[in-house]
């Protein structure tokens, strides 16, 4: 493996990792041991676990929100189409860490470090507030076309407020609901509230 697989598959492995165990259990030992290569080797790279993690919620930060733009963004999408994409994307996430028949599991590293904030950095506690200020700034704009394309009723600050809870809580929804269909009730709910 040469250095930058080397850097992808540890940062890869310490994201499972932290989603799966949160702050505490991503440890190097593990991360070396499943990997087959020294903690020394992990240090190289990242030097502390504080640095590796910042760099990891970094990229998973930036990789959801332009995920995300790219289905809010879409002018020639409807709105109703843009929460089913949502929820798509979602369940593959979802999925990626829950079997069937399984217990629920954490399966967003945003919801995961959010019960771990007071460990993190204070690059890794500005990462997650950005996450939320860019998801409101998508949602905001969204909603916005899709009230003067009259596909919404009511208060654009008020459905983007909700649309921005639920996203942001995906995570911790199916977990208190017991599945996937906890968020998709979620949606649902909103779309009732909002759409004409």
């Amino acid at each position: 493996m040469d250095e930058s697989e080397s850097r992808s598959a540890i940062k890869q492995l310490a994201s499972d990792l932290l989603i799966r165990h949160g702050y505490r259990g991503m440890g190097y030992a593990e991360i070396a041991t499943q990997l087959g290569i020294t903690r020394a080797n992990i240090h190289y790279h990242f030097g502390s676990k504080a640095e590796l993690i910042d760099e990891v919620l970094a990229d998973y930060v930036a990789a959801t929100l332009d995920s995300l733009r790219k289905v809010w963004a879409n002018e020639g999408t409807s709105l109703p189409e843009k929460l089913k994409q949502m929820l798509v994307f979602s369940r593959q996430r979802y999925n990626r860490f829950n079997a069937r028949g399984e217990p629920i599991r954490p399966w967003s590293l945003i919801s995961r470090l959010r019960q771990d904030q007071d460990l993190l950095s204070a690059s890794g506690r500005t990462l997650l507030a950005k996450f939320s200020t860019e998801l409101h700034d998508v949602f905001a704009g969204a909603l916005s076309l899709a009230a003067a394309a009259g596909e919404i009723r009511g208060d654009v600050e008020a459905a983007t407020t909700l649309l921005v809870a639920i996203a942001d809580s995906a995570a911790p929804i199916t977990i208190a609901e017991g599945g996937f269909m906890g968020l998709e009730a979620a949606y649902g709910a909103l779309a009732k509230l909002t759409l004409k």
